[in-house]
């Protein structure tokens, strides 16, 4: 399976292609929709799946994923999703709040909760329209910490769980410094929205490679986060610690791949949860060099990883397959 990541250039993730021609050339039925959730925000779903109907007759599964911080569901992110629905399955994501064509404050996150009873709406629903098929929660990064709070509220409701470069604990080379990490509690209650400055821009720690990195911030709907504010850096280090404090209830199976050389989510952290979960059926992925961003890395490491990705996937859908 190649990744359509080889297709793109400096300025396209689509390479020479619209969005549409390259739908169409990679045979990609693609649906946009938006919900209103518990607090009347607009959040923009989408999905991808193979083209056809003998195809459609013929899907292996779901898998939904969950994007980061600095992160859409379009644009680079989502070639992941069409090269996972080329494989043979139904993809569905979000535009999380504040990021993307979804309501909200950029950068803000003063509680992760809503966000996660979004992606449980969002994912529920995908799944209630295909009751048959095995279900697969992908998440990087931010997405990975969210996917991982998903499983905990859902113990037994997934086939699976992968995480790249998930937050489970934050790199000290973007953390916020002592004494303002002790201080957080304060700014975030005076000053929620203020950005903290003496941290530095976790997309510049992301990709490896340059032309990405351009890529990346040329997305015409990039979410213009940068810098988290107080309330959103005090909770995602909350989110850091519950979920080193839970993760031994993860019971879902479960694959963790993280880059040796990432700067901004802690490798040891995610290396923490996969020793911790009860997982009866867990593989830890540790690759060396890489930094935060799998897609990221020049194009054979990609392969490599997405193939390692891909492979866990479909052979436990193989084995659900055999058990239905």
């Amino acid at each position: 399976m190649v990744h359509p990541i080889q297709e793109a250039n400096e300025n396209s993730p689509y390479g020479d292609l619209t969005r549409e021609e390259f739908y169409k050339k990679h045979q990609i039925l693609h649906h946009e929709n938006f919900i209103l959730n518990k607090q009347d925000l607009k959040i923009f779903t989408q999905s991808w799946r193979p083209a056809g109907t003998a195809a459609s007759s013929r899907l292996r599964g779901l898998v939904a994923i969950v994007h980061g911080f600095n992160c859409e569901s379009s644009w680079l992110f989502e070639l992941t999703a069409v090269a996972i629905a080329k494989a043979g399955f139904v993809v569905c994501a979000l535009d999380l709040q504040g990021h993307g064509y979804s309501d909200g404050l950029p950068g803000h996150v003063p509680s992760i909760r809503p966000v996660v009873e979004d992606c449980i709406r969002v994912f529920d629903s995908a799944r209630a329209e295909h009751p048959k098929l095995p279900a697969f929660l992908f998440g990087e990064s931010l997405g990975g910490a969210i996917a991982i709070l998903v499983c905990l509220k859902q113990r037994r409701e997934w086939s699976g769980l992968i995480v790249s470069g998930a937050m489970c604990g934050v790199s000290t080379k973007v953390k916020p410094v002592w004494p303002l990490e002790e201080l957080l509690p304060v700014a975030a209650f005076f000053a929620p929205t203020w950005k903290i400055v003496i941290t530095k821009p976790p997309a510049g720690k992301s990709y490896k490679e340059e032309w990405k990195r351009k890529l990346a911030g040329k997305s015409p709907n990039r979410p213009k986060c940068g810098k988290p504010t107080a309330a959103t850096a005090l909770e995602f280090l909350r989110v850091c610690e519950h979920i080193k404090r839970n993760c031994q209830g993860l019971e879902t199976p479960l694959l963790v791949v993280h880059g040796g050389e990432d700067r901004v989510c802690d490798p040891n952290s995610a290396k923490l949860v996969y020793e911790s979960a009860a997982s009866k059926d867990k593989s830890l992925r540790i690759f060396p060099d890489m930094w935060h961003q799998f897609i990221g890395e020049p194009n054979e490491s990609v392969e490599m990883v997405f193939g390692t990705i891909l492979s866990w996937i479909e052979e436990r859908t193989h084995e659900k397959g055999k058990s239905i």
